[in-house]
Formats: structure tokens, sequence, C-alpha cells
């Protein structure tokens, strides 16, 4: 199967090289697809540069938007089998990626959560309200949508490529996270979790998502449940 990865990218120069390398090392049939959020460092720079080295490196720039926009802007480029969104800041680690996918590449899933919270991998200790925030939103999921989700806000998804594009996705920052999940769940596609590792950051080292953001996904969550389209 070919791959596709994703990566919403703002301000991210300190890793997106590594990253890339990360993705490479793989040797997989791959398209790394990286939209550049408005970035005011280096981080397109340093994409074009590996892109005029490596075949299949896509980058893309928009006015800063969030990542939701990111996204948005990214999936109608996407060529691939399946498609793994990536955070550029290498709190997930691309080694993960076939674990991630084999479920897809099985023919059992249409999607593939990578889980934080069911155990068995590295885990950065990392902020408690987070995590607290976090199980409390899995539970509204499951509430919501009867699912079993254990991380619904995790950043490590992967999708058939041909779901992904069919989702109908408005947000534009960090609510796109509850967004997906609510979609997936409401057309009953079929979703695994597996246990994936965690090299969380703290908000010195660049972490950006907000306690007004935790708002912000039980609206979209409320929103996509009992919107009349799905």
């Amino acid at each position: 199967m070919k791959i596709a990865f994703l990566v919403p990218a703002y301000n991210e120069a300190a890793t997106i090289g590594e990253l890339l390398t990360r993705i490479d090392a793989l040797g997989v049939d791959r398209q790394i697809v990286v939209v550049d959020d408005g970035s005011a460092d280096d981080t397109a720079a340093i994409v074009a540069a590996y892109a005029a080295e490596h075949p299949g490196v896509v980058l893309l720039r928009q006015a800063n938007r969030g990542k939701g926009a990111a996204l948005r802007h990214g999936i109608p480029h996407l060529d691939a089998d399946v498609t793994v969104i990536q955070d550029a800041d290498l709190e997930y680690d691309p080694a993960e990626v076939p674990h991630l996918i084999e479920p897809i590449e099985r023919g059992i899933a249409d999607v593939v959560y990578g889980s934080r919270l069911s155990g068995g991998r590295a885990q950065r200790a990392y902020l408690f309200w987070h995590m607290i925030g976090n199980r409390f939103l899995s539970l509204l999921t499951g509430v919501l949508f009867n699912t079993t989700l254990s991380d619904m806000e995790t950043g490590y998804k992967a999708f058939r490529t041909e779901v992904l594009k069919s989702l109908p996705l408005t947000e534009d920052q960090f609510g796109i996270e509850p967004e997906i999940t609510g979609w997936i769940c409401r057309r009953r596609l079929r979703i695994y979790e597996v246990p994936i590792s965690y090299y969380g950051r703290t908000y010195e080292e660049g972490k950006n998502i907000t306690w007004r953001d935790g708002f912000r996904a039980v609206w979209v969550l409320l929103r996509v449940r009992f919107s009349p389209a799905a």
C-alpha cells in the first residue's frame, strides 16, 4: 500500500527536518504532504530544500489559520491508499506507523486511532488536566456515539484515503479532531485502536492546545452528533 503522510506544520523548524528523515527511514512507498500554516520560522524553507532532493514531497503554504484549516487544505492533494495524520513536532514517532496502519492493511479497518491511554507503549508523564480533559471528551464521545474509543483526541490517526476525503470537515483549529471523530462514528465506519508511544511537549516546548479547545471540542461533538447530514 502507498501511504500518504499529511503533516500540518506551524513554526516547527526545530523538528520538521528530523521528521522527514524518519518517515523516509521507514522505506515504504510514500507521499508526504506538508501544509505550512503561515510559519514565521524556516519550516517551509527546510521542507522545500528536502523536497528538491526527495521526490514525492509536496509543500503547500497558507496564511495562519489553524491545524484544521491546514488539514483541509492538504486533503485534496492526497494520492495514496492510506493516509496518516502526522504532527510535525515529533510527539508521535513515524517508526510506529507500520503498527498503526496494520488493521487497514489487513482489510478489517477503515480508520485506526493510535491511543495514548490504552497502555503498553512509552509515555512521557504529561499534563494532568490535559489527561482529565481527554478522558472526559472520550467518555462524552462514547455516550453520544455508542463507541469505546479511549483517546478520541489523539493526533495519530490513519485512514483509508477515500474515507478521509469523504468527511464534510469545516473546523479550522483543533476542533478538527473531534469533528473527524464525530463523523466517522456517525457513519459507523470500522474503527480500531492500537497503543502508541507519546512524546508530549510542554507549553514551554511549544504545545499550543489550551482549555478553550476543550470547550470547542464539546460543542463540535454535539454539533456533529445532531447534524441532519451524515
